[in-house]
């Protein structure tokens, strides 16, 4: 090649790069930009979210941020995954990361540290590691403010839950178990035993198993059921009668539960006002819309609680009472 094709050959190269590494630098500042803008003030309103993930489905962490600020929470608790492995416990890997692409510890203390103020975080390992009670440990003496989300193919009731119950007890802090019957957490029946056994230690309840469950009816089939919904499901009842087991309104599941029987939800969000979080558990990257499942239940809270305090009970207060925020 003659080195007048050659130069102008090198230039084309160059300038290709140039406007590629141009295109993925502001795409970038796009998000930056979206979620520099999105809060310019407070909202008048708070909004604690108990409930959300960094790298959810390999959303950004600007992404994230920006959701966030879309749907007008003022403070966010980031649950980690635990530790990559190919034991039971995540189905030989399949679960790892949560299922859903999660990040663990560090990067999830790392991103709430450089937020301070916004954002907070959980502690988590996979239940049945022997190491998994001081890897917890190690993140709650630096901060966490929960036990989360603990996700994995265990006995709600095994020796190796307990463990984490007794942990939780110790620093004061909550632990939410994702129920999904047959996956996660099995043994949704037999809670009373565990709460009772464990009075210092505050449950929080998520996913299908528990909000299929406000059903008296419940036939144990459908993970998103549909239909009227007969008062005094097994939920309901665990939320009435043991004064450390709470709610996390959070994921499909938790949405599900809001609209399918309207008469149903006004009913169950005033006798439970008191034990009901809100938490978004929502991989959209938009904070609004019909995809955002996490902004959907936020406005059912509003459209179904019975009056204002019974909504910023759920949106706010019982958050910041039950973490002492």
């Amino acid at each position: 090649m003659a080195p007048l094709e050659l130069a102008s050959s090198t230039a084309r190269l160059s300038r290709r790069g140039f406007l590629a590494a141009s295109a993925a630098f502001c795409g970038t500042c796009a998000a930056a930009r979206a979620a520099e803008s999105s809060t310019p003030n407070p909202p008048p309103e708070p909004i604690i979210d108990i409930h959300q993930h960094t790298h959810y489905h390999g959303r950004t962490d600007l992404q994230m941020l920006a959701h966030q600020r879309a749907m007008g929470i003022t403070t966010t608790i980031l649950l980690p995954a635990g530790r990559t492995t190919l034991g039971t416990a995540t189905h030989g890997g399949r679960s790892n990361g949560l299922a859903a692409n999660c990040t663990g510890n560090d990067a999830v203390m790392a991103y709430a540290l450089a937020q301070p103020g916004e954002f907070l975080f959980g502690a988590n390992e996979v239940t049945d590691l022997p190491e998994a009670k001081s890897e917890i440990e190690k993140y709650l003496k630096l901060g966490a403010k929960i036990i989360a989300e603990q996700k994995f193919n265990v006995q709600c009731d095994s020796p190796e839950s307990e463990r984490l119950y007794t942990l939780a007890a110790d620093y004061g802090a909550p632990i939410l178990l994702h129920f999904q019957e047959g996956t996660y957490n099995s043994g949704f029946k037999r809670l009373p035993a565990v709460f009772e056994k464990f009075r210092k230690t505050n449950f929080i309840m998520h996913a299908q198993t528990t909000w299929a469950n406000i059903d008296a009816n419940y036939d144990w089939k459908s993970h998103y059921p549909t239909g009227p919904v007969a008062k005094g499901g097994l939920t309901s009842q665990y939320l009435a009668d043991h004064p450390n087991c709470f709610a996390d309104m959070s994921a499909g599941s938790g949405l599900n539960s809001l609209l399918r029987d309207e008469d149903h939800t006004r009913w169950f969000l005033e006798k439970h006002q008191d034990k009901i979080l809100y938490g978004s558990d929502c991989a959209d990257t938009l904070g609004r819309g019909p995809g955002c499942q996490g902004a959907g239940t936020i406005a059912a809270i509003r459209k179904y609680a019975a009056n204002k305090s019974v909504e910023r009970k759920i949106l706010y207060e019982n958050s910041k009472k039950l973490f002492r925020l």
